[in-house]
C-alpha cells in the first residue's frame, strides 16, 4: 500500500489525545459554542501537519456531542467516552461528513489529484437532510485548497445560503487558493506553527523513541510542524540529517564515494520517502547557511552565490518531478551545485 493511500484513509485526527498548542484558536470555538454564535462555516489554515484536522474534529466532537466543554470554559476538550464521541472516532456518526480526495473507480486504484466536484455535490447534499443524532450536521473538507474549479464553485452556492444548523470546516494548507467569496464567507481561525517543546510532546505522544537531543534536531527541522516531524522521523530523518551534514562539511570540496553511496538510497520507488526527507534536510540547511551569513554580516558574494544555489536546486528537484528524473542523479547534482557555490563564496 502506497504512503499516500495509508495517509489518507487513516483517521488518527479524531481520536488522538489532548490537542497541543493552538490556544486562542480554541478559546474561540469554545467562547462561540458557550454563546450559541456558531459560525456556519469556518476556514482553519496554516502550514501542513500542525494540527488544523485535529482542532477541526475537536470541534466536531464538541458540537456533536452536545456537552459542555471539558476542560474549562475557555476549552474543547471532550469526554472520550460520550457515545457521540466514540461514533465520530470510529467515523460511524450519521451527522459528520468528512471530504478528502475520492479514489479512482478503475484499476489501478488510486486517489486523485483533486477534490472533485462530484464529491462536494454528494457531500453538500448530506448537510440537507435532517440530523439524526443531534441538533447539527457538520461537515470537514480536508484539504479544502484541493478543490478544483467545479467543486469551489459548487461549494460557494452552498455557503451563500447554508442549511439550518449546519456547520462546515474547511481545513486549508494554503488559503489563497481559495476563492475570495469563499473565504469571505468562513470565519477564519489562522494556526500558527508550534515551538519545540510542543512538537517533541507531539512526538512522544506518537510513540517516537529519539533521543531528546536528536528529537530537538528533527522538531528544528520540521519548522514547528509536529506532523512533518512524525513523517521525518519515521522516514530515517535523523540519519539523513547526519549523512547531508557531513557533506556539507566537506565542501567544496565532495567524497565522491560516500556521496554516490548515499545517493543510491533514494533510487527507485522505495527510496521515494526518503528522498522527500532529503529535500526537506537540504532546505532547512540551505537557508541555515544563508540566514548565517545574513545576520553575520558576512553577506556579499558569498550570500549571493548560496541564495543563487538554493534557488537553483528548487528549480532542478520541481522539474525533477514534473519530468520524473531518476532521483539518484538529482541527488548528484544538488551537491555538485553546492561545491559551485562554496568554491565561490
Amino acid at each position: 500500500m502506497s504512503e499516500e493511500l495509508i495517509e489518507l484513509i487513516e483517521r488518527p485526527r479524531a481520536e488522538t489525545g489532548a490537542l497541543i498548542g493552538h490556544t486562542p484558536a480554541r478559546h474561540a470555538i469554545a467562547q462561540a459554542y458557550q454563546t450559541g454564535r456558531i459560525a456556519h462555516a469556518w476556514l482553519i489554515s496554516g502550514p501542513t501537519g500542525i494540527g488544523k484536522a485535529t482542532l477541526a474534529w475537536r470541534m466536531v466532537r464538541l458540537i456533536l456531542s452536545a456537552s459542555e466543554a471539558g476542560l474549562s470554559p475557555n476549552d474543547i476538550e471532550t469526554d472520550p467516552g460520550h457515545p457521540d464521541v466514540r461514533k465520530i472516532i470510529a467515523g460511524a456518526h450519521p451527522d459528520c461528513r468528512l471530504v478528502r480526495r475520492s479514489m479512482t473507480t478503475r484499476s489501478p486504484y488510486r486517489f486523485r489529484t483533486e477534490i472533485s466536484v462530484d464529491d462536494i455535490r454528494e457531500s453538500t447534499a448530506f448537510l440537507r437532510h435532517t440530523p439524526a443524532l443531534s441538533d447539527w450536521r457538520c461537515m470537514i473538507i480536508d484539504a479544502a485548497d484541493e478543490m478544483n474549479t467545479n467543486a469551489r464553485n459548487a461549494l460557494l452556492k452552498v455557503l451563500e445560503e447554508p442549511p439550518p444548523r449546519t456547520v462546515i470546516l474547511l481545513v486549508a494548507h494554503i488559503p489563497s487558493r481559495l476563492l475570495p467569496t469563499i473565504r469571505s464567507r468562513c470565519r477564519a481561525l489562522p494556526l500558527q506553527t508550534l515551538n519545540n517543546e510542543q512538537v517533541t510532546k507531539v512526538m512522544a505522544r506518537s510513540g517516537s523513541d529519539l533521543m531528546p537531543d536528536d528529537m530537538q534536531v528533527v522538531s528544528d527541522i520540521s519548522g514547528g510542524s509536529p506532523g512533518r516531524a512524525i513523517h521525518l522521523a519515521q522516514a530515517g530523518g535523523l540519519e539523513l540529517y547526519q549523512e547531508v551534514a557531513q557533506l556539507f562539511k566537506t565542501l567544496p570540496g565532495l567524497e565522491t564515494e560516500f556521496l554516490h553511496t548515499f545517493s543510491d538510497k533514494f533510487a527507485g520507488a522505495a527510496g521515494e520517502q526518503g528522498y522527500r526527507a532529503f529535500l526537506e534536510i537540504l532546505n532547512w540547511l540551505l537557508l541555515r547557511e544563508i540566514r548565517n551569513d545574513a545576520t553575520t554580516g558576512r553577506g556579499g558574494r558569498r550570500l549571493e552565490r548560496w541564495l543563487k544555489a538554493w534557488e537553483n536546486i528548487s528549480e532542478l528537484t520541481t522539474h525533477a518531478d514534473n519530468v520524473n528524473l531518476d532521483r539518484k542523479q538529482v541527488v548528484l547534482n544538488t551537491f555538485f551545485e553546492l561545491s559551485t557555490a562554496a568554491k565561490s563564496a
